[in-house]
């Protein structure tokens, strides 16, 4: 049906004062109070900076074996360019070989993809990685959770088959990238497999949960405030970026996707918890398999893990046996195969109670994905809104401001342009004007 339009009077009345008096919330006090970055938190998350050097050297040996990174670009459907890498053998295989695909997450970029590499080529198979439009390298100023990425996930799925050198095609999504990977899957039932680590279910209700997230911090929300801010929120985020919240939403496809999935989900994760993946996975059609892991929505996952994932992409990608590199470890210590992982190979981070963010200090200072401080920062800044500019902690604690921000290591890439999306607070590219995505005029006909 038709988005609702916002009240055409600009303002609901809010009870407060004394006796009972009420006094107004206008759009422009929501705005004041942190609306724009609520909204930005959608549609505007930190772009990810990272150098190639970030990516790997562009031919490396594992195994007494040669490698390549080949770097490349493509156009999607809206006509911006995809930043996109493609790790293979130098010498290229006799027969067409199969490839993951890797979706990074909210936040995040391609680099992300490198911990699968050691996987990937443990078996005998290729990885690509690319910069989801309005990330990282590629182009576009705003993200989508994966209603419009999902198109970009075509675009390089269509460029593959075109080059003749690859068979199978398999996906692997992490949190936005695993939802763009269940959205895509249930239009194109030839991908051979994929695995959705952090998926969310519906937009709309992961939304409603950090208002009940909010309250059970102790916020008291009168429940027409909350629906205000949301309605305001979906009306700006159609307007901006052209697509409705209620579109997001992979637990609406997933009945008729009959591709072959792995599922995967934090047991500590108190972003996108668990349920989501529960939800997914028994409305799934398909052939399917749920594995619940030590961690949260942005921690590291364990070696069985990549273990599993390795057996799993092996039988429904028909990877022969024979091409397995012998020797070589799936897990790899959790660290790229350029990297010699020495005497660490086997070694479980996860278990070490390492997190993402320590990953990223070995590697260079990246600051990838829903950290946990950019999830206190959505966090709070959905409590400040609701609470009417009252800053308010929140039961998983305060965000800290961005003079308290972790910053990487001297020498290192900058980690993010801005703070904050439903991963920390966002801002514009580098370079370009802030847009205030306030919806003032109050209707919402702008289509999709």
């Amino acid at each position: 049906g038709e988005e609702e339009a916002p009240d055409d009077d600009d303002d609901d009345e809010v009870p407060g004062g004394v006796g009972g008096a009420t006094r107004r919330l206008s759009y422009w006090e929501l705005a004041k109070f942190g609306y724009q970055e609520l909204v930005n938190a959608i549609i505007r998350p930190p772009r990810a900076e990272y150098d190639a050097e970030h990516l790997g050297p562009d031919y490396f040996e594992w195994h007494g074996r040669c490698y390549q990174r080949v770097d490349f670009e493509l156009v999607n459907p809206r006509g911006l360019k995809l930043a996109c890498s493609h790790w293979m053998p130098v010498e290229r295989p006799s027969t067409p070989r199969p490839c993951l695909v890797y979706l990074h997450g909210n936040a995040s970029a391609r680099v992300e993809g490198v911990s699968q590499l050691a996987l990937c080529l443990s078996i005998g198979i290729t990885l690509v990685a690319f910069d989801f439009s309005g990330s990282g390298h590629s182009e576009g100023e705003w993200v989508s959770l994966g209603y419009w990425e999902r198109d970009d996930l075509a675009t390089v799925i269509a460029h593959l088959r075109a080059t003749g050198s690859v068979s199978s095609i398999a996906l692997w999504g992490r949190s936005m990238g695993a939802v763009c990977a269940l959205m895509h899957g249930a239009r194109d039932p030839s991908v051979a497999a994929m695995i959705c680590d952090g998926a969310f279910a519906d937009l709309p209700q992961l939304a409603e949960e950090l208002v009940d997230k909010a309250r059970d911090g102790g916020l008291a929300v009168p429940g027409f405030v909350a629906s205000l801010a949301l309605r305001m929120i979906r009306s700006s985020v159609l307007k901006t970026a052209k697509f409705k919240l209620e579109d997001v939403a992979p637990v609406k496809h997933v009945a008729s996707s009959f591709v072959p999935a792995l599922f995967v989900a934090g047991e500590h994760d108190d972003f996108v918890a668990a349920h989501h993946s529960r939800a997914i996975h028994a409305k799934y059609a398909g052939d399917k398999n749920l594995v619940m892991v030590e961690g949260d929505h942005n921690s590291p996952r364990p070696r069985f893990l990549f273990d599993s994932a390795a057996i799993f992409l092996q039988t429904y990608m028909d990877v022969p046996l024979a091409w397995t590199v012998p020797g070589a470890d799936a897990f790899n210590a959790g660290v790229p195969p350029w990297v010699d992982a020495g005497a660490a190979v086997g070694l479980n981070l996860a278990d070490l109670g390492l997190d993402l963010a320590d990953v990223d200090r070995l590697s260079g200072g990246l600051d990838l994905g829903m950290t946990t401080e950019r999830q206190l920062q959505v966090q709070q800044t959905l409590a400040t809104v609701l609470g009417g500019g009252q800053p308010t902690t929140t039961h998983a604690g305060t965000a800290s401001s961005s003079s308290s921000a972790r910053r990487p290591p001297p020498g290192a890439a900058s980690t993010s342009r801005r703070r904050g999306s439903l991963g920390g607070s966002g801002g514009p590219p580098r370079g370009r004007r802030p847009t205030d995505t306030t919806d003032d005029d109050d209707d919402d006909d702008d289509p999709v």
